[in-house]
């Protein structure tokens, strides 16, 4: 898909600041953060994922628990879609009975999170599964929404949301840029 430049609709700054609320809404939902496990989802969800643990540790004092998962053989597109990459899933320890934070960069149509969970029962049963995304950027297909959101950027289908951070792409910023009309990602 051809995409302009855009706009910026998220500095470096802003990344960092909304990440820091996140971590402190995450810390404050779940009590404390016994039984967390944070899930980036592959691939800018786990830079995010092992951003919040650090924050979360430094403010707790202890270790978080930090994996990430591939969903790209899980996804409902995978037959329009067959060159995706396969990165191994890493949870670490065991699910069963914890608190799963899946971490993402962008929320759409919802069809990457849907995906996502089934990986994580493939894995055991969770207490529970609770989403938390940099951008929500609307125009969901499935019934899903964020407990924990960075910025809520209402979209056209023919906007693209750019996230870009430090550790793959060497700058933090988030961009809106107008490109071909997507049917889902």
């Amino acid at each position: 898909m051809a995409v302009t430049e855009g706009r910026i609709l998220m500095s470096a700054d802003d990344v960092r600041r909304s990440l820091a609320r996140i971590a402190h809404e995450i810390i404050e939902r779940n009590r404390g953060v016994e039984g967390v496990i944070l899930l980036g989802i592959q691939s800018r969800g786990v830079p995010l994922a092992r951003r919040l643990a650090n924050l979360m540790s430094e403010l707790e004092g202890v270790a978080i628990e930090c994996g990430d998962i591939d969903v790209s053989l899980s996804r409902d597109d995978v037959d329009r879609h067959p060159t995706r990459s396969f990165r191994p899933t890493r949870i670490p320890g065991s699910i069963a009975d914890a608190r799963v934070i899946l971490i993402d960069d962008v929320l759409f149509t919802g069809r990457t999170i849907r995906a996502a969970m089934d990986v994580i029962f493939s894995y055991g049963r969770p207490r529970g599964i609770q989403l938390a995304v940099l951008v929500d950027r609307g125009h969901r297909e499935l019934p899903i929404r964020a407990d924990f959101v960075g910025k809520n950027v209402p979209t056209s289908r023919l906007e693209d949301v750019r996230v870009r951070l430090t550790e793959i792409d060497g700058v933090d910023e988030v961009r809106l840029a107008h490109g071909a009309e997507r049917v889902s990602a």
